[in-house]
């Protein structure tokens, strides 16, 4: 489904509209027009747009008219450069997936969820005519267990309420632990043929995430190469293979919203590591967007990956 809607190789922009200071300075200057047609001329087809709900909407769940008018700027690029789109809800009122943003109470409380209802309703009345170059992903990345019964009502409800104005557009839904693929085959039977499952894929991190001064555990850590984290196609295989049954089981798709390896990595390291990911990809038809186009400790586009970048688009 995502392929024939020409989804099928994307990068993240981590960093612009979620995960930073929400100045006007950065939403409006992080990410222009000139990054979207470097995007497009690297060979991408689509971007994920990672977005905070206090960019488009007030805690008292009024919207802000300038967040809005930045996402249709968005999608504009995007039309121009001849880019896809998926727009991420990266954190909602009531839940984070970094737990130092202090959100919490979304999976118990009413308010919380209309307010999350009320956000998707808008972007569905926005954007439910361009189904055939826009994707909606319901919420990044659910950490704990203990969230999924809820989330599973939270979000087939959120899925009712977006096809009442969006009827065909494409919806991902991922399911706990960081959206691990583990994880997918305790999801649900999708709501409808056009849902399809989503996961994250940064395993092993003590390759990937190695010296991530945010994970205490792997703070210090360094040297870890490729061959010693046994990230060959094979690990790739088997630790997608739940996931792979899961959507066969269903007769639905698996989109990969974000891969990647921290900037600590050696730049030959990291290459080895998405060639192996990127065939497994290939091999199962799996779209994918890298995690991140620039900055945010993983961006594709800064200088210490000028050496193997054209090898790595090339692996795409």
């Amino acid at each position: 489904m995502l392929k024939e809607m020409g989804i099928c190789r994307g990068v993240n922009l981590g960093g612009w509209m979620s995960q930073c200071d929400y100045s006007a300075e950065r939403l409006d200057g992080f990410i222009t027009e000139r990054d979207f047609r470097r995007i497009a001329a690297w060979g991408f087809d689509h971007v994920r747009i990672p977005f905070d709900y206090n960019v488009l909407q007030r805690t008292d769940g009024s919207l802000i008219p300038e967040g809005l008018a930045r996402l249709d700027a968005a999608l504009a690029s995007c039309d121009a450069c001849g880019l896809k789109t998926v727009l991420d809800l990266h954190k909602t009122q009531g839940f984070s997936f970094n737990t130092q943003e202090r959100e919490a109470g979304f999976f118990e409380s009413e308010r919380c969820q209309e307010l999350f209802y009320a956000i998707w309703e808008e972007l569905a009345a926005r954007y439910g005519d361009r189904s055939d170059r826009v994707v909606f992903e319901l919420l990044n990345e659910v950490t704990d267990a203990s969230y999924l019964p809820a989330w599973k009502r939270i979000s087939a409800e959120a899925v009712r309420r977006i096809r009442g104005r969006a009827p065909e557009t494409v919806i991902l839904l991922g399911s706990w632990d960081y959206n691990s693929p583990a994880t997918v085959c305790e999801l649900d039977a999708p709501y409808d043929a056009r849902v399809l499952y989503n996961f994250h894929c940064y395993e092993p991190k003590s390759f990937t995430h190695q010296g991530a001064y945010w994970i205490p555990e792997l703070a210090d850590s360094r040297g870890v190469t490729w061959r010693e984290s046994g990230a060959d196609e094979a690990y790739f295989e088997r630790l997608l293979q739940s996931a792979l049954e899961k959507a066969a089981r269903e007769g639905t798709e698996l989109y990969c919203g974000e891969y990647g390896v921290i900037d600590v990595v050696p730049p030959e390291e990291a290459l080895s590591w998405y060639r192996a990911i990127h065939a497994v990809f290939r091999r199962h038809g799996i779209p994918h967007a890298l995690w991140s186009y620039k900055e945010m400790d993983f961006g594709l586009a800064d200088a210490r990956l000028d050496a193997v970048r054209k090898e790595l688009l090339e692996s795409l």
